[in-house]
């Protein structure tokens, strides 16, 4: 199996998201916080190395944008490790819904992230049904963390992470059909190469980011994941088959922009966007020459030259 491997190589994610202490709900005010957006952008910075290093390559009139919705989906996906039960985290969900409606009203609660999303609503297009729809996934995923099948975890990233480009993709007046096309294969390997990396957080919590139906194919006990790690019986291969999906809807996005038209390059003023397949690309290149051990710590550890590929793919825009 492990001989089409060659094939498998990325030219070219993230960080799994650093878990806070386990608290109720957290109270917010803007009380000592001047700046909605440099709250937001230290947010990224702390808890999303990869989508901080992509920051500078958008427009900068929209960069407070881009910082106020990242720093909304960090918040969204860090609320199941900061809560200490479901219920508490479904109300966190709520005051999200609230605020998201509050934000069209035109009178945003007076918390950093949301003042932040307002000002970038009168700035930019921001449809609220994609908001909505990466609460609705979050929550979901409060009452069920686990998923039994590769469509079922598919469903999952198009309604948070591919949600979350289309929104970009909104804020830069980019509603291309084929630019969405791409941006929905990019969200569906970019969740599942953050779930790889962050399979050693995971387990360690007793949680299984790797579908049932490719665990049964190979094998693997979930319980001897939490208590053995690396040593599992048919991990590696689980692991290496669940990249594979990535890989291929990696590849997909990728094929969009050999179209007619675009000329095998993604068009300069999306590029902002889709440099998010360069940390994607990273890791899947990083997990082959770690022979698909998740664990390993090159896999784990951040890819020095990240900002260089950044830099470089921008550039070339290619991704």
């Amino acid at each position: 199996m492990r001989s089409c491997l060659k094939s498998f190589r990325c030219s070219s994610l993230s960080q799994p998201v650093k878990a806070l202490p386990l608290r109720s709900v957290r109270r917010y005010s803007t009380e000592g916080i001047s700046d909605p957006v440099q709250h937001c952008r230290s947010l990224v910075q702390k808890y999303d190395y990869e989508g901080y290093l992509i920051s500078p390559f958008f427009p900068k009139e929209l960069q407070g944008g881009y910082f106020a919705l990242k720093a909304f989906y960090v918040e969204l996906a860090m609320i199941q490790d900061n809560v200490s039960n479901p219920t508490i985290g479904m109300m966190r969900m709520q005051f999200w819904r609230d605020a998201i409606k509050a934000i069209s009203d035109g009178n945003p609660p007076k918390h950093p992230i949301a003042l932040a999303l307002y000002d970038t609503s009168q700035r930019a297009n921001l449809p609220t049904y994609h908001l909505k729809r990466i609460i609705d996934a979050r929550d979901a995923e409060l009452q069920t963390p686990a998923h039994l099948t590769i469509d079922s975890l598919t469903a999952h990233a198009e309604s948070t992470s591919s949600t979350f480009l289309y929104l970009l993709l909104s804020m830069l007046s980019l509603p291309s059909s084929e630019l969405s096309h791409a941006a929905s294969h990019l969200g569906v390997a970019q969740t599942i190469t953050t779930l790889i990396r962050a399979l050693p957080f995971h387990a360690q919590r007793g949680r299984m980011v790797i579908p049932a139906e490719i665990t049964a194919k190979h094998g693997v006990v979930q319980e001897e994941v939490f208590r053995k790690g690396p040593s599992t019986a048919g991990i590696d291969d689980a692991v290496f088959e669940f990249a594979t999906v990535a890989n291929d809807h990696l590849a997909t996005a990728r094929s969009m922009f050999e179209q007619k038209g675009f000329d095998g390059r993604v068009p300069a003023n999306a590029m902002s966007v889709f440099l998010a397949g360069v940390p994607v690309s990273s890791i899947l290149k990083r997990l082959e020459e770690a022979n698909f051990d998740a664990f390993n710590g090159k896999v784990q550890t951040r890819d020095w030259k990240l900002p260089w590929w950044v830099w470089r793919s921008y550039y070339k825009r290619m991704f």
